[in-house]
């Protein structure tokens, strides 16, 4: 079937979309105990669960391990969801759904080094030991790279392949809740998680407009058009035109 694309054995071109209003409707049920809504929310949020996976793509994981685990942070965004908060499922569900991602990658990620590389830094703490043990006192870099006979350079490299990384998710603070991660001190302004959520938040308050809203907006704000050439495009005036546009604009900063 083209396009179909199957992750753990789920044809995610047959996945089901819920509005807001099935949503609400099925976590009401949820929490009453209805195990058949629970199941229909599960399913009608896979969407939500593919569409977080992607920024965790390229990194060498299984797509179906990252679904699985995507799966279980959204279950878990279902039984913790406080319907009595004023805030949309997926506003809620998305930092659970990639909380869990995150343990999981911190809990089995792994630095790989090619089996070379291991062999030199074999020989360069074998070599290292030698020359302590002759001259009792630490060896440079240069001894240890004259005494096995490499480059300067790969007695470097091979020393820093064995060193034990620091890695990302590692907890620098922790008194009683979240910890605190290496990675949330680390911050790219480009690429940040509050920009990725904002582009899911706008993504889905899109889709809540009318065709129409959305071409204007793409006329306005993707191809930088006035209103006046807008309203010809289009065949109304320029006065619907601001007034559409408005609406439209309210309409998402309301739904984000």
């Amino acid at each position: 079937m083209q396009g179909k694309v199957e992750i753990c054995g789920v044809n995610t071109a047959k996945l089901k979309v819920l509005t807001n209003e099935e949503t609400i409707a099925l976590l009401h049920r949820t929490k009453e105990g209805d195990m058949e809504a629970r199941e229909k929310l599960i399913s009608g949020n896979l969407r939500l669960v593919l569409s977080v996976i992607q920024k965790f793509m390229g990194r060498g994981e299984n797509p179906d391990d990252l679904f699985q685990v995507g799966c279980v942070g959204l279950i878990k965004a279902i039984d913790g969801f406080d319907l009595n908060q004023p805030v949309r499922f997926s506003t809620y569900g998305v930092p659970m759904i990639v909380g869990e991602i995150r343990r999981y990658l911190r809990d089995n990620s792994s630095i790989r080094v090619s089996r070379s590389m291991r062999d030199t830094a074999y020989k360069v703490m074998q070599a290292r030991e030698r020359l302590m043990a002759q001259s009792q006192r630490e060896p440079t870099v240069e001894q240890i790279a004259a005494e096995i006979g490499i480059p300067r350079e790969d007695v470097v490299f091979a020393m820093d392949a064995i060193v034990e990384p620091v890695s990302l998710y590692d907890p620098i603070y922790d008194h009683g809740g979240d910890a605190i991660c290496v990675m949330d001190q680390v911050r790219d302004n480009r690429n940040t998680d509050e920009s990725w959520l904002e582009k899911i938040a706008l993504k889905e308050a899109m889709k809540r407009l009318g065709e129409r809203e959305r071409h204007i907006l793409a006329l306005r704000f993707y191809e930088g058009k006035t209103q006046m050439e807008v309203s010809n495009e289009v065949g109304i005036s320029q006065a619907q035109v601001s007034r559409l546009e408005k609406n439209a604009l309210n309409t998402i900063r309301k739904n984000i």
